[in-house]
This record gives structure tokens, sequence and C-alpha cells, in this order.
């Protein structure tokens, strides 16, 4: 037929062929850019065609002088250009797989076509047209780039060709290299990877063989059924359901015995049935490694026929190859049938185990066995043994359960199908090591099935255990662990369950990168579970807080409650907390607070929550370092406080607390410098006049924060004398140690006004301080801190310019009590007993009774009474506050030597009142006789120019006694002159006075 198509195209005109050449071009070219493979080299050949083309057109408009020559010529290109549009037209009607195992044929064919076309176009005779010099360059230049041309089969479709070959060489592949060939060979020819598609390529192969054996093509025939034998054992060309039949066909007809191996079988050499069987030379076949070894021992005679061997030549004996391997299949097939028969009906463990080593080593031998295996349904059979109590037999059947799973979709859905299978293996992973680890890496192989991946998840336990075994000293199985984990998080609720046992990292992923319901689910899974301490720190640091407080910028109010009660959970540390404000958490928690959180209790609740674990963050010491505040404004202040008269008490008391938190942070003082502007100590006030127990504690705390650096602005107004009743009796009922404490903190800080002093006694206040003092039992674990603020407290009513109070004070019994602290206490209740019976002592001179003078008989009768050394008068503890009658004296001069400045201050200002009388003489004479002047001295070394100076002026006082300035002149010298050294001119000059007085330095001294 194409024959006569040339026929009669040579008996045209040359016009009429050039035309005809044109449409066959255009054809030709149409259809080479429909070619499934080989694309890149069809269309450069294209290429050429259709510059051809333009060259025809443009002759097809010249004057031919030689229509002779031309026609000659253009019967040649014509009969090219047919055969190049018989090889596209066939590349485009023969099956896909076939035009790949053919594609070296076709490159060959397209390089030929390509050459002989720029032959005949190079014939054109071009001097006998009327043409430019420019066309005829480039019509010499384009004859020159065909004959040049070389296509060449690409890198990829020379791998699948190399693959058939080996394929068809070792005559024995596997079922799992068939898989990975047809998958490259889908890939090449654009075939998706579907039972029906590739089946229907697999049969256009098999008529393209039927087609072979029609044109009696013998090679191309045998090299196709090779081909054709390869993909057949692919599990996308042969249906599960025609494996079955063909292998019980096989298996029905072979009988129940196995066959003895035939002699043939066996390498004279070696003596065993042979794996790689060669011919030699002589005729005779070996073992390849037993004639190899023969040869490499120097030997080149034939083991049988002692004939000389070429020790070059050995070939395949591949019909002997597939005869043993026949022979081997069926007995297999038989033992295998056997075997489960065993398992099924023997109860022995020893017998179980050695079939189950028969089964393993069968499986290790060949993948077909494997597949032999699962159509004899034995993995049901198997599954039914993971519940025996022989750890042996569980762990082998584990190992044949994986390599059944390995490589093979269906016959892991098969595993996961049988009943509790799952269950069972996951009950492994709670078992000893081996199991353990071989139950992993069997759930790790199934994984790889999402259909089964979405199963494991679902059994009781599985996720906790996986979870558990990332911390596995095994890293192994660590690994193991983490892949499976990774597998399983492709579903939701398996991410949650992993959150659930503390393994966050796939929720953290679906939270940062998920669409926003997935992260709308993460967040109500992440708000729900219970985290601990570094599962919340690691979420923060890993960026959880920019996805959060996106939804909490959603406009969708129920968006915004997820996201808060996620971020409450995750405030509760102050790392977070602190994270959070830096990374603006607070105002959009601030704007939901005013604008939409009143019409939701829970959600008010939730927020304020959040904000008071900020506020608490701000105490930490990280915070005055990175300088992170919150509430900065007056109005923000104002706003977040005015919410307590709006609220229920359980959110009362975190507002309480927020502020408690915010005036102990480092801009404490700013806070609560402006909590006294707004009032709030009216509204703390109000609360606790209202005796409401359950914000008590917290309004008490925040009312002593507000009293706290002496500021009373804004405060002493709101104060009443109801308000103090409600702090005694909350000091005298009170169970909660830590209320009361506060209670008695607020009162020691009170005013120093006299009416508040007065509204103090007139409530008791004394006897309850001083039970306070003196009850060792009651709130035993706060006992310092209740004996601090009771001794402080103390302080206002024993101020001398009111010694009616003082009398009271005394007659209470408190002075003694006072002395023993002095001896006991820590240095607050030490500094502030001596200020009290420093108070006392300033009334002691005046108290004083003066001595009655006695008759001269009653002197002859009576001893003179010599009254107090100190205050030369008759004292005592209840009258006069002697602090020599108490006994105060020994522990206030010790008290000198205290570490603590204001501790060493309030003993001495307590001393110095003995000297500050009418007869300082006998005041000093006092200090001396008691060893206090030594220590003062010494307090002279201390770098603290208040009690300096308080020294140096008592010392100028007590020196007027001659023979205490005698005594301690050499004492006192040094440290007044190390002073005259220093930089303070005040306490140079007191110094020089005192070294003046000493008689060391002249009274006309410049230091004066």
């Amino acid at each position: 037929m194409a024959n006569a198509v040339l026929v009669r195209a040579s008996l045209a005109p040359a016009s009429e062929l050039l035309s005809r050449i044109i449409f066959t071009i255009f054809d030709t070219v149409k259809a080479a850019n429909e070619v499934v493979i080989h694309k890149e080299n069809f269309r450069r050949f294209s290429i050429h065609l259709e510059n051809i083309s333009s060259i025809l057109k443009f002759l097809s408009n010249e004057d031919m002088h030689n229509p002779e020559s031309l026609k000659n010529a253009m019967d040649g290109l014509n009969r090219e250009v047919e055969l190049a549009k018989q090889l596209v037209v066939e590349c485009n009607s023969r099956s896909k797989v076939y035009l790949l195992i053919n594609s070296r044929k076709i490159v060959t064919r397209l390089n030929c076509c390509t050459k002989a076309i720029g032959r005949a176009v190079s014939l054109i005779p071009l001097a006998s047209l009327d043409i430019t010099s420019v066309l005829n360059q480039q019509i010499i230049e384009l004859c020159q780039k065909m004959l040049d041309a070389e296509y060449q089969t690409s890198a990829a479709d020379e791998e699948i060709l190399e693959k058939i070959e080996t394929a068809i060489q070792e005559g024995n592949v596997d079922r799992s290299y068939a898989n990975q060939l047809l998958t490259c060979i889908a890939d090449a020819i654009g075939v998706p990877m579907e039972h029906c598609a590739l089946k229907r390529e697999f049969e256009e192969l098999k008529n393209e063989m039927e087609n072979a054996k029609s044109r009696i093509d013998v090679a191309e025939t045998l090299h196709m059924e090779q081909i054709v034998a390869v993909l057949g054992k692919a599990d996308f060309i042969t249906s599960a359901q025609e494996k079955e039949t063909k292998y019980f066909e096989k298996r029905y007809s072979l009988g129940e015995r196995p066959l003895m191996a035939l002699q043939s079988f066996y390498c004279p050499i070696s003596h065993d049935i042979m794996v790689d069987p060669v011919e030699t030379s002589s005729g005779k076949t070996y073992e390849r490694s037993a004639i190899e070894k023969w040869f490499a021992e120097g030997n080149t005679l034939c083991p049988l026929t002692r004939l000389p061997l070429d020790t070059k030549v050995l070939r395949p004996n591949k019909t002997l190859r597939q005869s043993i391997q026949e022979w081997k299949d069926r007995n297999t097939m038989i033992a295998i049938s056997t075997i489960k028969s065993e398992l099924e009906t023997n109860e022995e463990d020893g017998v179980i185990i050695q079939s189950l080593d028969k089964l393993q080593d069968l499986c290790l031998e060949r993948e077909v066995h494997r597949e032999w295996l699962k159509l004899e349904n034995y993995i049901t059979v198997l599954v039914g043994l993971l519940s025996s109590k022989n750890r042996e037999i569980r762990r082998r059947v584990l190992l044949i359960l994986s390599m059944l799973a390995m490589d093979n979709a269906e016959n892991k859905e098969d595993i996961a199908k049988v009943d509790n299978a799952l269950g069972a293996i996951v009950r492994s992973l709670s078992r000893q090591a081996e199991e353990r680890k071989l139950a992993l890496e069997l759930l790790l192989g199934l994984s790889k099935s999402k259909m089964v991946c979405s199963l494991i998840g679902n059994i009781q336990g599985s996720i906790l255990l996986l979870v558990t075994m990332l911390n596995s000293d095994d890293v192994e199985a660590a690994e193991n662990a983490h892949e499976l984990l990774e597998n399983l998080s492709f579903l939701d609720q398996n991410v949650i369950e992993m959150a659930k046992a503390n393994y966050l990292k796939p929720l953290l992923l679906k939270l940062s990168t998920g669409p926003e319901n997935m992260k709308i689910v993460m967040t109500e899974t992440l708000s729900e579970i219970t985290l601990t301490d570094q599962n919340k720190l690691s979420l923060v640091k890993d960026g959880a807080l920019q996805p959060l407080l996106q939804l909490l910028l959603n406009n969708d109010v129920e968006i915004k409650k997820v996201a808060v009660k996620a971020l409450l959970q995750l405030s509760s540390l102050p790392e977070n907390g602190l994270q959070m404000i830096k990374e603006g958490v607070a105002q959009p928690l601030l704007e939901l607070l005013y604008c939409h959180s009143l019409q939701s209790p829970i959600l008010l609740e939730q927020v304020v929550a959040t904000i008071m674990h900020l506020a608490i963050s701000t105490t930490h010491q990280q915070a005055e370092a990175e300088q992170v505040s919150l509430l900065d404004s007056e109005e923000d202040i104002f706003k977040f406080f005015s919410l307590i008269s709006l609220t229920e008490p359980e959110i009362q008391n975190k507002i309480l607390k927020t502020f408690q938190a915010l005036c102990r942070s480092f801009y404490g003082s700013r806070v609560r410098k402006r909590l006294r502007q707004i009032s709030a100590a009216k509204v703390l006030v109000h609360l606790l006049e209202l005796n409401t127990q359950a914000v008590q504690v917290n309004a008490l705390k925040l009312f002593y924060c507000l009293t706290e650096g002496g500021d009373y602005g804004n405060i002493s107004s709101h104060i009443t004398e109801r308000f103090i009743k409600v702090l005694l009796t909350i000091i005298e009922a009170s169970n909660d140690a830590e209320e009361m404490v506060t209670a008695m903190g607020i009162i020691s800080k009170l005013p120093q006004e006299s009416h508040m002093t007065q509204w103090l006694l007139d409530s008791g206040a004394l006897k309850t301080i001083l039970t306070c003092l003196t009850d060792q039992h009651k709130h035993a674990s706060h006992k310092m801190q209740v004996i601090e603020n009771s001794v402080q407290a103390l302080c206002r009513f024993t101020v001398s310019t009111n010694q009616e109070w003082q009398k009271r004070v005394a007659l209470e019994g408190t002075i003694p009590v006072l002395v023993q602290l002095l001896l006991s206490g820590t240095p607050f209740t030490k500094q502030n007993a001596a200020i009290s019976i420093k108070q006392f002592s300033e009334s002691s001179y005046c108290l004083s009774e003066p001595i009655k003078k006695t008759g001269i008989f009653k002197c002859c009768l009576v001893a003179q009474e010599t009254g107090c050394p100190a205050h030369l008068g008759t004292c005592s503890v209840e009258s006069s506050f002697c602090i020599l009658q108490a006994n105060a004296l020994e522990p206030l001069v010790r008290m000198l030597a205290e570490q603590d400045v204001g501790t060493r201050e309030a003993s001495l200002d307590a001393l110095l009142t003995l000297i500050n009388g009418e007869t300082p003489q006998s005041g000093s004479k006092v200090l001396a006789d008691s060893n206090a002047i030594t220590p003062m001295i010494q307090l002279l070394s201390v770098q603290a120019p208040r009690l300096q100076e308080k020294i140096l002026i008592a010392l100028e006082r007590i020196f007027q006694l001659d023979e205490v300035r005698n005594k301690y002149k050499n004492v006192a010298t040094m440290p007044l002159v190390d002073i005259t050294q220093g930089k303070d001119s005040r306490l140079r000059s007191l110094a020089a006075k005192g070294l003046a007085q000493l008689g060391v330095l002249d009274k006309q001294s410049s230091y004066f």
C-alpha cells in the first residue's frame, strides 16, 4: 500500500508534489506532537519538518527553470517524508508499553528518517532556482543539522530497559521487583498506578505479542513473552482473585507428599542441590560457586570427563535452573499446607515453635513464599497465636507477620481486618523488651497503609504505650516509636490522644500550619488536657502563642473563648506569662474583657484568670531585666479594678490577686500610687466592712500592699473605726494564719494618727496584740511574722508624747515581753522592741519618784535608799518604765553587735535615753558599768552616717566624766581619727571635738 502511494506520487508534476509534501509534513508534525513517549525527540524532529515546510512553501511561489531535476528531488523527499509519517503514525497506534520496550529501535528509525530527509532536501537543485543567497544558506544549514542530528533514549527509559534485561536474564524475579518495574514503566508512559489502567496496558502488550506471533517474528515474540511473564507477577496486573485461582489450581494438582530431588539437581562437586547451575565447555553442569572455586584452585580439567575446559566459558543452564525451582516450589507449596495443619491442630508449644521457625525460613527465602502464605489464609492462624501464653510463640508470630506486611499493602489490610489483631499486637507493646520491639516494628510496617493507620490509634492504650517508648534506652525502638506516631498523626483524633499522653509535637504542628478549623480543634485539646510545666514551656518556646493569638483576634466570640482557655493553661508559668506579654497577648485580652466577656461569666473568669497569671509573671526576676510590664496606664488600672464592683467573689479574688502581684513587681511603687489615686483603698475597706469571707484575705493583702512605702495618701481618709474592729476580729477569730498576719500587718502600718490609736485602744487592740506576742501555739507556722507585725503595731502605743497610753501598755505586762524579744526575736522584731523600750525610757526621768529624805533619828535606824543609778529616783517597770528595772540594759548592749544596722541603731537609741535626761553623768556611768561604751565606739567604723553622728554626739556627753574619758581614750582615739579623714564635714567636726575632749587634738584645729 505504502509502495503504491510512492509510485503514484512519483508520476505527479513537481508543483503538485510540493503541495502534497507540505500537507504530509503538516500531518506528520501533528501526529508527532501526539506521541506519548520520546516527546523531546519527536519535538526536535517536528521542528526540522516545520522548517522544511516553510522552505517548500517559499519554493512553490517561485518560477522553476529546471522542473525535471526539481521533480526528481521532490520524489525523493516525498518518499522519505512518507516513511517518517509511517513511523509517527505507528508510534501513535501501538501499545505504550510496546513503544517503551522498543525505545532503542524507535530512536534508531527516527535518526535514519531525519538523516534521510536531510539528504533528500540537499538534492534540491538550488542553483537552478531563483532564490536569495540568504535562503540558500538557510537550506544548506538545515540539511547539515539534520544530517548531524542524534536522538537518544532518555536515562529513565534506559534504566527501565536495563531492568527488563536483568529480569529476563535472572529468569526468577520476585513480586516486589515486578512491582517496582511496573511503577517505573507507568511513570514513563504517563499511566496512573491503578489496576484498571495498568491492566488495560498489559492486555494491549499481550495483543502486540499475539501480533508478533502472527507475523512469525520469533525473536520479538520470545522477547515479549519474557516481558509479559515478568510484569505478570506485579500486584496491579494480576487481581487477587486471579492469583488465588492460579495458585490453588497448581497446588491441588501436586498431591500431598513432597518429591525427592532428581540426581541431576545435585552438583557433582559440592553434592548439594544447585542454586545457580552453569554449563561448562564440556557440556557438564555444576554449581557456579563450586566450579569457580575449582578453577581458582588451578584445575583446568572437567571434574567428570577429565577433558580440558575453557575456564572462561560458563553458560547459565536456565532449563535446569527452572526445573529445580519448579521442584522446590512444588515441595514448598505442600510444606506450607502441612505446616498450617500443624499450627491449627497441635497444642504443644515445642511443635508450634518448630513450625513457626520453618515458616520464618520460607518467608526469608523468597517473596513468593510470603504470597503463598497469604493465599493459604495463614494470617488468621498467626493472629490467633498472638494470644498464646508462650513468649517465644508470640515473638515468632510477630516476626512472620512483619515479613508478610513488608512492601505489601494488601497484606497489611488483611492483618488489620482479622478480629482483635491490632489489639493483640498493641498488647505486646507492654511486654518484655524484645517482644515489644517486634510489635513496634510490625505496627510501623502496618501504619504505612492509610486504612490500617486509621485503626491503630483506636486501640485502647496504643498511643500512650508508643509515647512511653519514645524515652526507651533502645535508640532504634525510640526512633520507630517516633516514626509510627508521625504516621498516626494524620488523624486529628490521634493527635489529640498523643497530646493527652504529653506528646505535643504533632498538635503544635497542626496548630501552627493547619487550616482554621483544625487550629480550633487543636486549641480546644490544648485547653482541656493536663500539661506538665515542662510541656507548657516547650509549647510556648516552640511557637504556640502566635496561632493562639490569631484565634484570639478572630471576630467569632466562640473562637475567642477557645483561645482564651488555652492561653489560661499556658500562662500559669511565669516564663510563659512574660512571653505572652512580650508577644502582645495582654491588650486583646483586655479588649475582650471590656467588650464581650461581661455577657459570658465563664469567659470573664477565664480572661481575668489569664491576666492574673500575666501579672504574677511580672514578679519574676526576668521581668525587671527585660522591663516587661502589664497594665501600665492609669486608665487600664482603673478599668480593671472597677470590675470588682461588677463581679462575683471568685472573679473579685482574681482581680485582687492581680493587683497584689503588680504591687510586688519591679514597678510596684507606680502601681500602688495609681491605686491610691483611684481610691482603691475605699473599695477595699468597703469589702472588708461587708465581711465577705470569700474575698477577705485577698482584700486584706492588697490593702497591706497599698500601705507599703509609708505613703498613706488617699488611704487615711477611708479608714474607719469599724474597719479597725474588722481587722481585730480577723486577728482574734480567723483560723487562716496568712489572713491573721496580714490584718496585723495593716494595723502595724496604720498612719500614726491619735484618733486611730484611740480607736485601737477602745477596741481592745492592746490585749489582742499581747496575746499574739505570748501565745506560742496559735498560728505556729507563721509565728515569726505574727510577732514581727505585733511588735511593730505596739510601737504606736508606747510613744512618749502620751504617757497615759504608755501606762496602759505597761499595766498589761508588755515591757517584760519586749525585753524577752530583745533576746530571741528576729532582727526586725528586736528593732521594734527596742524602739518601744526607747519610747518608754524617754518618760522614765519624769516618772521616776524622787527619793524621800529621812530624819536624823531615822537615819540612825534605817539604811539610806539609794534609788535608780540612772534616774536617781525610785523606779519600777510599771510606774516609770525603767530599763534597768526591766533588765533590758544587757540585751540592748548585746544588740549593738548585731549584723543588722537598723537593729544596732534602735538599741543605741534606747541606751542613749539614759544620758538624755537631767543627769547625763549618772547615765554615762551606768553605760560604762554595763560595758556599753566599747561596742558604741566600735560602731563608729560602720559606714552609716546617721548612726555615727548619734554615737559622736553621745560620746561627747559621756566623756564629760573624767574617769570614763580616761578609761576609753585609747580605744576611741583611732576610730575618731579615721572619721576626721572622711568626706562628711559634719562627722569630721564632731570627731574633732571628741579628739579635743580626749586631749588628742588642739581646740584651735582647722577641723573646727
